[in-house]
């Protein structure tokens, strides 16, 4: 009898016995997603946002959260219903013609994703110890390399759980330094605003939220909690306690962003100081905040870079192999190439492009042109009979993520068009 290789489970016949407790064995999916809610390309966009108007934009990261918690549940409720990923389903489900382009075009998407990561771990290795970029940028692929290669799923779930705890820690120290204006804060949490020349900052911040990336981990990664498919009890009880894990995982995604822009917004807005690149950011906080907080910043930075570089390799990993209508396994020789030529090509390109800055831009640019084929491919299949049976989306479900869909893909589409 097949097991899983994520999973380690002989999902036929085993049973879990529901307990309390047991949502807390339900977490971790729904983190390794929001890794790339909180991933370095984030941070500038989030870091802008305070330091240029205040409080006054924390309401897109509450619209761009729920935005994130539909997709990513809706997706994840496809690995749950059909024991595929969202890439086997396309191999599958799909003519060769049009699978082949959209995992194609999501392996670029992947390898953009690496670059930006990569770099993120880069500049904070520079910000720490003075390495050069491309240094740096060659320590951490070589780490993420090996944590992937050498360690199962479940090992690398419970490092990415212990690196976001880190980072919320990292921020939590920084928010403790400052005097922030609570009553501002939420008011900008829950009421909209559009102030003088802030479209190009609320495009970044809510375009580059739902990644292409992410929507192929999830359905991925939520099966490493799967078991007996056979019985609809169970399923109904995966897909609860799996909304909860998006849930309670957004909102940390949520609180963390939010920590971003409230920093900024009680030191750079406070004090009229533009901010427009993470490494100009950990310098103005130094005198600002003091040494400590700086280093901080950095050590935050380095373990968001490194986790979300993590997550980008797997979910390459994922995508290559649903080409070959297989699941991810790093002992599997299609997972192993899906994760090399994420890290391996996004490491070549640092190595080519003599501005980080303009790197992170180029791969935002890839990401904005594939993520809408992401999105659509998501909703075509968990809307189809075929594909997922009596759990297909209710109409009032395809009306909204069709909607939220189109509002996610006008958003990158201005967004492409803002860099030129």
């Amino acid at each position: 009898m097949l097991k899983d290789p994520i999973k380690n489970i002989d999902n036929k016949n085993y049973r879990p016995k529901y307990g309390a407790l047991d949502i807390f064995k339900f977490i971790g999916p729904g983190l390794l997603v929001t890794v790339g809610f909180i991933d370095p390309g984030n941070w500038a966009s989030n870091l802008a946002a305070g330091a240029d108007y205040g409080y006054a934009l924390l309401w897109m990261v509450t619209l761009s959260t729920i935005m994130l918690i539909v997709l990513q549940h809706n997706v994840a409720h496809l690995g749950i219903a059909t024991g595929l990923c969202l890439s086997e389903a396309a191999s599958i489900h799909l003519k060769p013609r049009y699978s082949n382009f959209l995992l194609t075009s999501a392996m670029l998407a992947s390898i953009s994703t690496s670059l930006a990561e990569i770099l993120g771990g880069a500049i904070a290795l520079d910000m720490l110890f003075g390495i050069p970029v491309r240094a740096g940028a060659v320590l951490t692929t070589v780490f993420v390399g090996i944590m992937l290669f050498t360690n199962k799923y479940l090992v690398i779930e419970r490092w990415i759980i212990a690196f976001v705890s880190i980072i919320g820690l990292s921020f939590m120290y920084e928010l403790s330094l400052v005097d922030i204006d609570w009553g501002n804060a939420v008011r900008g949490w829950v009421t909209p605003a559009f102030p003088d020349g802030s479209m190009i900052v609320i495009m970044s911040v809510l375009g580059a939220v739902v990644m292409p990336h992410n929507l192929f981990l999830h359905s991925e990664v939520i099966q490493s909690r799967q078991w007996n498919r056979k019985d609809e009890k169970v399923i109904k009880k995966q897909l609860r306690f799996e909304f909860l894990d998006t849930l309670f995982s957004m909102l940390v995604g949520w609180a963390i962003n939010s920590a971003m822009i409230l920093l900024a917004a009680a030191t750079f807005f406070k004090t009229g100081t533009p901010v427009s690149e993470l490494e100009q950011a950990n310098n103005l906080l130094k005198p600002l905040l003091g040494s400590n907080a700086a280093v901080v910043f950095a050590v935050a930075l380095l373990f968001a870079g490194i986790s979300s570089t993590i997550t980008s390799g797997l979910a390459a990993g994922s995508i290559f192999a649903g080409i070959y209508k297989e699941p991810y396994d790093i002992k599997d020789n299609h997972s192993r190439l899906g994760v090399a030529i994420s890290l391996l090509i996004a490491l070549g390109f640092i190595f080519l492009i003599t501005n980080p800055f303009q790197g992170l831009i180029i791969s935002q640019m890839i990401l904005s042109i594939q993520l809408p084929f992401t999105i659509f491919l998501q909703v075509y299949l968990t809307s189809s009979e075929k594909v997922m049976g009596k759990y297909k989306n209710s109409s009032f479900t395809k009306i909204l993520l069709y909607s939220i869909g189109a509002i996610v893909t006008i958003l990158n589409i201005f967004l492409f068009i803002s860099f030129f």
